[in-house]
């Protein structure tokens, strides 16, 4: 069997972290997102197709053509013209059924399975804002329809972007109309084949979607269940907490309930809590951490939940104190401060 993971966005939602790597190469216990999945379809697959677009150079460099006893191909996709757009890109490669994936999403081998039960099936989910997302509209467990972000509460179940299809809905994408957002929508196509055939609907078991920075703190607690993960050539001076700390990191400050990237350094008398620091950084001071913290995206105000801040790579920030919510692009230099807004 085959599987398509579609990898080509820019993911700015997931800004700062992704300013520096396409989004499947962050980490959430100490492994890239793409390797949790490769290692979830491992055994299940034979090939897998990524769809790359965005920095495909950083995964073709760290994954090259085989990944275990997976064969990797990659289809770059030029242009960001849909979900079905990048799907309908494997078509020459596609021998039957195969597995199509967001690739920036975490999904388990046990949904994955339960999935490949079937000839056609999506992955689904439950959530409390269907608002943000593809709502599922189902009978008796087969898809009925599709609805993209209801202004009205219509269903509590969502799409995961996971499928298992054959060739026969590349014949449904050519007959999709182009979207609102001038792209062409995959789920559009699913809704088309689902006329013809019976899409069942998978209920998840456990669904990682990383839609912001903070998620990847959660999908990191969930990943290592609760246990510090510590890379590989790490010095723990001070105390670490129910955090991953990368490769080649030295810790003299206290650190809880965060992840520190490969090669950065968290200095004595600091304090990170709920926090995310990136590669190759420095920190001494104090990120301030709350419940219910409001952080801007894309000039949105979006509800974080228990957050601290965002340090991406490369930064130096030194003697201050970091308010709740913040995030701090890639390479600053900042010493002395209280920061209270992006830094971007």
């Amino acid at each position: 069997m085959q599987a398509v993971i579609m990898a080509a966005g820019k993911s700015t939602r997931t800004y700062p972290l992704t300013l520096t790597r396409p989004k499947p190469l962050l980490k959430a216990a100490n492994r890239t997102i793409l390797e949790h999945n490769l290692d979830n379809l491992a055994g299940l697959v034979d090939e897998v197709i990524l769809i790359v677009g965005y920095k495909k150079e950083m995964i073709k460099r760290q994954f090259g053509s085989r990944y275990k006893k997976i064969k990797i191909r990659y289809i770059g996709q030029e242009q960001q013209l849909g979900t079905g757009h990048a799907a309908s890109l494997a078509e020459k490669f596609i021998k039957n059924r195969f597995i199509l994936m967001a690739g920036d999403d975490i999904y388990s081998k046990e949904d994955i399975k339960n999935c490949i039960r079937h000839k056609y099936s999506i992955l689904t989910a439950k959530t409390d804002k269907p608002q943000n997302f593809g709502v599922i509209i189902e009978k008796n467990g087969i898809l009925e329809d599709f609805v993209e972000k209801p202004k009205k509460f219509l269903s509590g179940t969502i799409n995961t972007s996971l499928y298992v299809l054959d060739r026969n809905v590349f014949r449904f994408i050519k007959k999709t109309k182009k979207s609102e957002r001038n792209e062409i929508e995959l789920p559009d196509a699913i809704k088309l084949l689902s006329k013809k055939e019976k899409v069942y609907c998978i209920k998840s078991r456990q669904w990682l979607p990383i839609g912001y920075p903070w998620d990847l703190l959660k999908a990191d607690i969930i990943l290592r269940k609760g246990k510090n993960s510590i890379g590989k050539n790490s010095k723990i001076k001070g105390v670490v907490k129910n955090s991953s700390i990368g490769n080649n990191c030295i810790i003299k400050g206290y650190v809880k309930n965060s992840m520190v990237m490969d090669n950065s350094i968290v200095d004595k008398d600091s304090i990170v809590q709920d926090s995310i620091i990136g590669n190759n950084a420095y920190f001494q001071g104090k990120i301030i951490s709350k419940n219910d913290v409001i952080s801007i995206v894309k000039g949105k105000k979006i509800n974080a939940g228990r957050f601290g801040a965002v340090i991406a790579d490369n930064s130096r920030i030194k003697n201050v104190i970091i308010e709740a919510g913040c995030k701090i692009w890639p390479n600053k230099f900042v010493s002395g401060k209280k920061i209270s807004a992006d830094l971007i």
